[in-house]
């Protein structure tokens, strides 16, 4: 235990919290539908029925 650890105030969260406008909504813009191969839209439609599985619940 260090000088500095002697002032810290117990049971406050330190970490930073991201501000609304930062946020992401998880939505990949760079993805091109024209240079998706097969592989691409089979984890794009694999990935959709997932969310609807999850949201469904």
């Amino acid at each position: 235990m260090g000088r500095g650890d002697h002032n810290r105030a117990t049971g406050k969260n330190f970490l930073a919290q991201t501000p609304k406008n930062q946020l992401s909504d998880g939505i990949d813009v760079e993805y091109s539908e024209e240079l998706a191969d097969h592989d691409d839209k089979v984890a794009q439609s694999r990935s959709r029925e997932a969310d609807r599985r999850a949201k469904g619940k």
